[in-house]
């Protein structure tokens, strides 16, 4: 099945076209601590100065980390591993985007939740037609 998906499904990751462009135009740049691959186009390639990312798993582009992001969207020109990047405290480690899952949040009120909103409180007055 994996064979047969990695033909056919573009969404669930790396395809065989990805892999094969990536293997006749794509120089290995590095790799994140989560095992994402980062490539760019060879010297002298068709299309120069393009990167791109395979990811570890099902592809999601929050899992890049900040170094790589700068590096992926042409913001540096230096990959984290060449130029000994450190993240800054305020820069937190990725976290999945539960969207769509049993564990998304859900607020008071939701239907997803209880299904009951809070009380009202004194600060709002309800709209009746006169």
């Amino acid at each position: 099945m994996s064979l047969l998906s990695e033909t056919l499904i573009w969404w669930s990751g790396n395809t065989w076209g990805t892999r094969l462009d990536t293997w006749l135009h794509g120089e290995f740049v590095g790799e994140d601590e989560q095992g994402n691959r980062y490539f760019r186009s060879k010297r002298g390639a068709k299309k120069p100065n393009r990167r791109w990312v395979i990811y570890n798993g099902y592809p999601d582009a929050s899992k890049i980390p900040p170094g790589w992001h700068g590096w992926i969207h042409y913001r540096v020109d230096v990959p984290p591993p060449q130029q000994d990047y450190k993240p800054r405290d305020w820069e937190l480690p990725h976290q999945q985007n539960l969207t769509g899952t049993a564990f998304a949040y859900r607020p008071d009120g939701s239907l997803l939740n209880k299904g009951e909103r809070p009380k009202v409180t004194g600060d709002y007055d309800a709209w009746s037609p006169e």
